[in-house]
């Protein structure tokens, strides 16, 4: 009886460390940015002074519009999904989006 649970105890180990792989490997995949918005925010975020910065939240910008304004800056009506994103609520409010 003992054996039976040790091996039930292993298997169950074994799905549980393939499960956590599974969900890493895929979580990797949904933050690397599509080749459509790594070329647009990279236009977009040239000339930005935090440019880490700007491609991070034009990255998340544009995976949630499916689009970026075209330029440096502006053009926002191009694109109203990414022009009306914003962070916080009430007196706080910012444009997420850059």
């Amino acid at each position: 009886m003992k054996k039976l649970h040790t091996t039930t105890a292993t298997t169950t180990l074994a799905l549980l460390l393939l499960l956590v792989l599974l969900a890493a490997t895929s979580l990797r995949v949904a933050m690397a940015g599509s080749a459509f918005c790594d070329s647009k925010c990279g236009v977009r975020c040239s000339k930005a002074s935090r440019h880490d910065d700007c491609l991070k939240y034009c990255g998340i910008c544009c995976a949630e519009c499916n689009c970026v304004p075209s330029g440096t800056a502006g053009n926002k009506d191009e694109c109203p999904c990414y022009r009306d994103k914003t962070t916080g609520h009430g007196a706080r409010t910012r444009p997420k989006c850059p």
